[in-house]
Order: structure tokens, then sequence, then C-alpha cells
């Protein structure tokens, strides 16, 4: 079902929440012949650790997209500021509002239903209002997630995921987070494969679905 998909809009609240949650889908969906269009709401310059540029994630972004087959002229970057984002939900709806004008996306990916940080949560409530008749799927950050439900998954091959982990080791101002850890998104992966019989999957909640 996957292979339907060929207009598809991935919303990050910050820089990297989008290959975290969806890059081996997002690597599978262009190697299909999808248009991905990926849109980062923060680059989060008040949490660059002190010593490095502000716009590094700004960067880190750029190549980290590229690497998962994202058209430079698909990445919009946003400057909302990190943890704030509440504070900003109606201008955040009047863009998502604006990119729906633009195109017809036929597949949202946000953030989970469930995801209890205030920046993720957001998107995720305004992009269900923006987005009303298309089909959205949730992705999962299981440090944000209370609680998940594993409705949809997306089977997935190596070469998806060395993608996705690949993209992750752009953000090289991150340091050692446990959750850009190559051993993190293999067995992460691997147990969501296991779980459908593959390899390797990708797992998402079904906000909506149109069929």
């Amino acid at each position: 079902m996957i292979e339907k998909f060929k207009n598809v809009l991935v919303l990050a609240p910050h820089t990297d929440d989008g290959e975290l949650g969806a890059g081996g889908t997002i690597s599978k969906l262009i190697e299909n012949g999808a248009k991905v269009t990926y849109v980062a709401f923060s680059t989060a310059e008040e949490s660059v650790p002190d010593g490095l540029p502000k716009d590094i994630l700004k960067k880190e972004v750029v190549k980290a997209t590229a690497e998962l087959g994202i058209k430079p002229e698909n990445l919009i970057i946003l400057n909302y500021q990190v943890r704030r984002f509440n504070y900003d939900r109606q201008q955040i709806l009047e863009d998502l509002i604006a990119l729906r004008k633009e195109s017809s996306f036929d597949l949202i990916l946000t953030p989970s239903v469930h995801d209890i940080h205030q920046d993720h949560s957001t998107i995720s409530q305004e992009s269900i209002r923006a987005f009303k008749n298309t089909t959205i799927l949730g992705y999962e950050l299981i440090w944000n997630n209370l609680t998940f439900n594993t409705q949809c998954f997306v089977k997935l091959e190596e070469k998806h995921i060395d993608a996705k982990q690949k993209a992750l080791e752009k953000y090289e101002s991150q340091g050692k987070r446990n959750y850009l850890a190559r051993d993190f998104t293999f067995s992460l992966a691997k147990t969501r494969g296991v779980q459908v019989g593959a390899e390797y999957a990708e797992c998402f909640e079904v906000i909506r679905i149109f069929l």
C-alpha cells in the first residue's frame, strides 16, 4: 500500500524528528518515486551547545534530508522558538493550511497524538486540523510516547534503515545522544520487523486513513 502514495508531507517539529520517526519510510517512499516535502518548524537555536554556530542545525538538516533523497527545493525550514510552539499555534495552523493549498498531499507524517513533548503535540494537533481530508500517520519517538498504538507497519530493508542512520549521523552537533546511535536505530527497526514478519520495519499510528 505504501507504493500508492506519491506526494508526501513530513512534519518535523525540530530538525531530526522526521528522520528519527520515519527515516526508513521516507527512503522507501522516495525509492518508489514519491515526492517528499519535509518541513522543519524549528532549528532550536536556543538549545545549540555552547561553542557551535547557532545555525548549525539548519545546515545539518540540509545534509540529513539529502541523505534520504529529499530534494533541496522540497525542504522547508521555519524558525519557531523551541518549546514555545503552543504560543504560535494559530500561525502554525496557517502555515499548514498554506501548504495544503499549494499541493495536494496524499500522505501526512506527523508526530504521534500521544507524544508528550509540547512542540510535538502542537504540530500533531494542528496537522489534524489542517489536513482533515488526507491520510495522516503518526510516527514513533519512543522516548516521548507514554503510549503508542502500533496500528500500521511499513516493511523495510536494511538499505532503508542504513539510509536513516546515515541521515542521523549528519547531526554531529547533537553529540552521543542514545537515540541517534546505530544500535538503537537498527534494534528498534528489527523489533518492529519481528512483529510483522519482516527483516525491518517502522511503525505508525493511524490517525486518519482514506482507502
